[in-house]
């Protein structure tokens, strides 16, 4: 099954829902082929029923801004692309409002599946 995008945009934002101790939640992701590790706001995990600050693994993760560290929690369930996946880590960190996004969908939730980008028809798929 494909999933529509908006092909005249930026980014390719894709619904996921994250499931946590306090309920579920679905996000906006910007499906991100050049990293290795999916990104979640860290106010979302903290409103699913995380504590990010209680995570005994940092990663050191390269921005735009510089070096910093971020938090590896380990999600109940993630589930987009017609996939799940279950007790996924995420790093937490804050993204910027203007980013648009909860978070980004990366190689990690991507790997060992095809992924099909069709910018003509502004589709996406993932087997």
């Amino acid at each position: 099954m494909s999933y529509p995008f908006n092909a005249q945009r930026g980014l390719i934002v894709l619904q996921a829902e994250l499931f946590g101790p306090s309920g579920s939640a679905v996000l906006r992701l910007a499906l991100d082929t050049g990293a290795t590790a999916t990104l979640v706001n860290v106010g979302l995990l903290v409103a699913l029923g995380y504590d990010p600050a209680l995570a005994p693994v940092r990663v050191q993760v390269t921005t735009g801004s510089g070096v910093e560290f971020a938090p590896r929690v380990t999600i109940n369930k993630i589930a987009t692309l017609g996939q799940e996946h279950d007790n996924f880590p995420v790093l937490g960190h804050t993204l910027p409002p203007s980013a648009g996004v909860n978070g980004l969908l990366d190689l990690d939730f991507l790997r060992g599946r095809e992924l099909v980008i069709d910018f003509r028809q502004g589709r996406v798929r993932l087997v």
